[in-house]
């Protein structure tokens, strides 16, 4: 339908844009999240939408419980349940963004794991969030150099490795399990994306 080809559109805008962002990225995470979901849901939402966080009167209707009411408006195509109240998403994306800037001796892909799976938890935009979480993900990978060219098909590793709604559902149960199981998804997608670019690469060199 409609809206699969904008998401399709807003995926290619994605890639294309990744590498723009880096710097930016690296300063001021939230900026890039917000230029992430322009290049993502333009199609999806209005103009003013675009780049905006939910705000409490989403469609025109402010929920009884305003900023710290669940919100039950935002897109789920992950069947994950309503989404943090506008003050939680809020403070959790500040804890985020001072994540992304500190120094921090974790390793690139447990940066990106927890970033991806904050972002998915917060569905910070209500619309497209998944593929702002992905990109925004993959800008953890590049910038920290474990993917400084961008060229693993991270998005194909998550198709091969099967399971993504499940491992997102263990991110938000926040559980040492559920959170130990969501960063070896995250890892394995990664591996099978490298995997799979690594073919096509050979691929090329052959038909040279």
């Amino acid at each position: 339908g409609a809206t699969d080809m904008a998401l399709v559109t807003g995926a290619v805008r994605l890639h294309a844009g990744l590498g723009s962002l880096r710097t930016v990225w690296e300063r001021a995470p939230r900026q890039a999240l917000a230029r992430l979901h322009v290049l993502a849901a333009r199609g999806l939402v209005t103009d003013a939408q675009l780049g905006r966080p939910r705000t409490a009167d989403n469609d025109g209707a402010r929920s009884a419980g305003g900023d710290l009411a669940p919100d039950a408006s935002v897109d789920d195509p992950l069947g994950l349940g309503v989404a943090p109240s506008l003050a939680e998403t809020g403070v959790r994306l500040d804890g985020l963004a001072d994540l992304l800037v500190s120094p921090t001796t974790a390793p690139a892909i447990v940066v990106a794991a927890v970033t991806h799976g904050e972002l998915l938890a917060l569905r910070p935009f209500g619309t497209a969030d998944g593929l702002v979480a992905r990109a925004a993900a993959r800008l953890v990978l590049v910038s920290r150099g474990l993917d400084p060219k961008s060229i693993t098909a991270v998005e194909v590793g998550y198709v091969e490795a099967g399971g993504y709604a499940e491992a997102a559902h263990g991110y938000l149960s926040g559980t040492a399990a559920g959170l130990s199981a969501w960063v070896t998804h995250c890892a394995r997608a990664v591996e099978l994306g490298a995997r799979d670019s690594l073919a096509v690469c050979e691929a090329l060199q052959r038909a040279q």
